[in-house]
């Protein structure tokens, strides 16, 4: 692909020393700084007192003079953080809200020192400071503090950052990250009235969005809670560009709007985002997507949600996966599924506990780590697509089957879900002959009650949940319970990692898996080509 060449002598003027641009007690509030763009932490008073906590980390201690190749916690989310700067755009803000010089000083000192530091290129500066995402970033706080601070410095950093920004061969096409470098370009294109920049941003964007949302408002990335930040930077966007005098692309606007739907289908009734790929349990949307006319929605992107009811906390909910091979954000966990009954989790993912190089994280993306078939004797083959081949839709009842070869056959695995009276019936089977195994793992606080003869009883307290495996209708005993050990475990919270039950199947050429929620004794029947579980029947084919 070809460079983008913007000589930097051609990029901003330059300017004097650095000045307030108003009296402080007179000081403007303007567009960017102002909105929804700092993280939650630390506060203008905690970088005032020389202490940030990013990340869910404890704080660490700036000093006067910062140390810009700190890394205290080798964590890449801290260092990630850390170079974006967002934390010296509070003081901007602070600055900006109260009228007090001291918060302006400090931050264009920050800024001065970063910039003095970590030239582009120059031997010591952490590799880290300039990838894609920090430099987007980045340049939010440094535009935020060029409304306030007229220096050459400051405009010539904000020149290399353009530089880069332009450069097609680092651009992000398709990603969160590209949605970030078009965001930041255009307002260094627009600050300073250069076309070309917001051009190029522009017409990126459009591209960008088409691919990384599709058009039932999915988001490609395989994780959904990427979803609720993919949204929040849209609306930067589009307003950015209404600020700028530009017109919002109608396909950038259709998508973020549909965006909603996905986001509302993608969270339980317990208001959290359910946790797929590198998707945290405790990601809550905290927007207003609205109420979606259907309770069930498959989308193409990869993805089954249904619920019993919108509203209802008690609702039940279930998650199955499919769709394209792994990217992004996404983990090997196709033909997985997820389910929540009467009010509490019960089959769960392993769920995501960081971006570090470590073999747990590794663990967490494969498919031992979440509620799938696995083929005996074959070796898996990442990255498969996966396709949902049929589907039925009823108001108490929905059933879908999906396949894939990820191990060289056909494996296939139907699953019916029945509201109401609550269960999980899933059937799992391979092509050829071979035999299948499956896993399921279930919330860490649902404690093993007794195993046997085809039956594992879990409970906490007085809720039960029963799990019951067949095959050809017969009953299939010998199941495995770990708890922790190589598959016992789950991460519910960022940097967590939390032993819970994980049961293995024996092999069989096909297993019938149902998931009783709410008992410990479900009346169970299989004949005449009909399985009864409490009064509930269903073929045992499913679909």
């Amino acid at each position: 692909m070809r460079r983008l060449a913007i000589p930097l002598a051609l990029m901003l003027a330059t300017g004097g020393v650095a000045v307030p641009a108003q009296a402080a007690d007179k000081v403007t509030r303007t567009a960017e700084c102002q909105g929804d763009w700092l993280p939650g932490t630390p506060t203008a008073e905690d970088v005032m007192q020389g202490e940030i906590a990013l990340v869910g980390l404890p704080a660490y201690k700036l000093g006067k003079n910062v140390n810009w190749d700190a890394s205290p916690y080798r964590n890449r989310s801290w260092e990630f953080v850390f170079q974006s700067l967002r934390w010296m755009g509070t003081l901007v803000v602070e600055y900006e809200n109260t009228g007090e010089r001291r918060y302006l000083d400090r931050a264009t000192e920050i800024a001065q020192d970063w910039v003095a530091d970590n030239k582009y290129g120059a031997r010591g500066t952490p590799s880290y400071a300039w990838k894609d995402h920090p430099v987007s970033l980045r340049t939010q706080p440094l535009l935020c503090l060029s409304r306030h601070v007229n220096a050459s410095w400051l405009k010539d950093s904000l020149a290399t950052h353009a530089k880069l920004l332009s450069n097609a061969s680092l651009y992000k096409k398709g990603h969160n990250h590209g949605i970030d470098q078009d965001i930041a370009l255009m307002g260094i294109g627009c600050r300073y009235g250069r076309k070309d920049w917001a051009n190029l941003a522009s017409s990126r964007l459009t591209g960008t969005v088409k691919l990384d949302v599709d058009s039932q408002g999915a988001l490609m990335e395989q994780a959904p809670r990427y979803a609720v930040y993919v949204y929040g930077r849209l609306q930067v966007a589009m307003t950015n560009m209404k600020a700028c005098g530009r017109k919002v692309p109608g396909e950038i606007a259709r998508r973020a709007e549909a965006m909603k739907d996905f986001i509302a289908h993608s969270t339980m009734p317990n208001g959290y985002m359910v946790p797929i790929g590198d998707g945290s349990a405790e990601t809550e949307p905290k927007m207003e997507t609205g109420t979606p006319k259907q309770e069930v929605k498959a989308y193409r992107a990869g993805y089954v949600f249904g619920r019993t009811a919108w509203g209802k906390p008690e609702s039940a909910y279930y998650s199955i996966r499919f769709g394209p091979g792994m990217k992004f954000h996404g983990h090997e966990d196709h033909l997985g599924v997820t389910y929540y009954a009467q009010g509490r989790d019960i089959l769960m993912d392993g769920g995501f506990h960081s971006y570090e190089k470590s073999s747990y994280r590794y663990w967490t993306l494969s498919p031992e780590a979440h509620n799938v078939p696995t083929v005996v004797g074959a070796k898996f083959r990442p990255r498969t697509a996966s396709k949902l081949v049929d589907s039925s839709y009823g108001k108490d009842r929905q059933a879908f089957k999906v396949t894939d070869k990820a191990y060289g056959v056909s494996r296939t695995r139907s699953v019916l879900v029945n509201h109401g009276q609550d269960l999980m019936a899933v059937l799992d089977t391979a092509s050829g002959g071979k035999k299948v195994r499956n896993i399921w793992r279930f919330a860490p606080s649902l404690k093993v009650v007794s195993s046997g003869g085809g039956k594992v009883v879990l409970g906490d307290g007085k809720f039960k949940v029963t799990l019951l495996q067949f095959s050809s209708c017969d009953k299939v005993g010998g199941q495995r319970v770990e708890r922790g050990g190589k598959l016992g475990w789950v991460s519910p919270t960022y940097l967590s990692k939390q032993a819970t039950n994980v049961v293995v199947s024996p092999a069989a050429k096909s297993l019938l898996t149902v998931i009783v929620p709410g008992t410990d004794s479900p009346k169970v029947s299989c004949s005449g080509g009909k399985v009864t579980v409490d009064g509930v029947s269903f073929s045992p084919g499913l679909i």
